[in-house]
């Protein structure tokens, strides 16, 4: 009876590492190359999408108002291969954290002066 049910958890934990990691792969494109665009694209739709991915639009950059963003802002540019552009957002949020580590230390240190 023991063995049992030491086997059918076994086979439980491993069924959900096996789901957890399926959905972790499909959402990195690795495997389920899926899309989530329409068939056929209407030009609004395509301009968010140059908005988003950063494309320039006939003779200058994409700038429309993207849901929950900015309306007409530049969008980012969007260069190199994916670790690089993880990297990169690495090194802006390491900055801006810093940045903010330093304001608030001068902000102390001004607040303790009399």
């Amino acid at each position: 009876m023991r063995l049992i049910f030491g086997v059918l958890s076994l086979l439980i934990v491993v069924a959900i590492i096996g789901s957890v990691a399926k959905k972790q792969l499909d959402a990195t494109g690795v495997i389920g190359r899926t899309t989530t665009r329409a068939a056929a694209q209407g030009s609004d739709a395509q301009a968010v999408t140059d908005a988003v991915m950063g494309r320039a639009r006939e003779g200058g950059a994409a700038a429309v108002a993207v849901p929950g963003g900015m309306p007409a802002a530049a969008p980012a540019a969007v260069e190199g291969t994916v670790p690089m552009q993880a990297q990169a957002i690495q090194n802006n949020v390491r900055d801006a954290t810093n940045a903010a580590l330093q304001q608030g230390a001068a902000q102390r240190a001004a607040a303790q002066q009399p």
